[in-house]
């Protein structure tokens, strides 16, 4: 439970307190992945989206795409991911931060070496909480990729080498 700014008792996901939103641990939503890992739900829309995303070795965290208007933010909790930015390869440990401006490129996966946390924050936001659980269906076999691709525009998630 929160209290707002003009002091009265708030519950739910996410909370305004004054201008801020507060998302307690036990409140986010989890998007499981068959590796063993999965997406907490932090924020959507607005001027962050954010998401922490746990990844099984080896696993494939996206494909490459694009953002045209956000910028992304990945910081690296957890074991070591492979980032492909533009074609060009770079490995990040616990503690590394990589910037991906609009318009760039990327992909990223844990290395097979052990697992991986990350904290991605897209700015501005796009709202997006249902694209990660569309994520989590196709992973798990439940929904096809292609149903993704006619949303490119809605997520600002546009796809490198995908028919529209």
């Amino acid at each position: 439970m929160t209290m707002t700014a003009d002091g009265k008792r708030s519950t739910g996901t996410a909370t305004a307190v004054a201008a801020a939103v507060v998302v307690r641990a036990e409140d986010a939503e989890h998007v499981p992945l068959p590796h063993g890992g999965g997406f907490t739900l932090l924020t959507d829309g607005g001027p962050l989206g954010a998401n922490r995303l746990a990844l099984g070795p080896g696993a494939a965290g996206a494909r490459p795409h694009f953002h045209s208007h956000s910028a992304e933010l990945f910081h690296v909790l957890a074991g070591t991911v492979e980032f492909r930015l533009d074609g060009a390869v770079e490995t990040v440990g616990a503690g590394g931060t990589v910037l991906v401006p609009p318009g760039l490129p990327h992909a990223f996966g844990a290395t097979a070496d052990g697992p991986a946390e990350l904290l991605a924050v897209l700015g501005p936001a796009v709202e997006r909480f249902e694209y990660f659980r569309t994520l989590g269906r196709v992973q798990h076999g439940l929904q096809s990729f292609d149903d993704l691709l006619p949303e490119q525009d809605r997520y600002d998630v546009h796809f490198v080498d995908r028919a529209r």
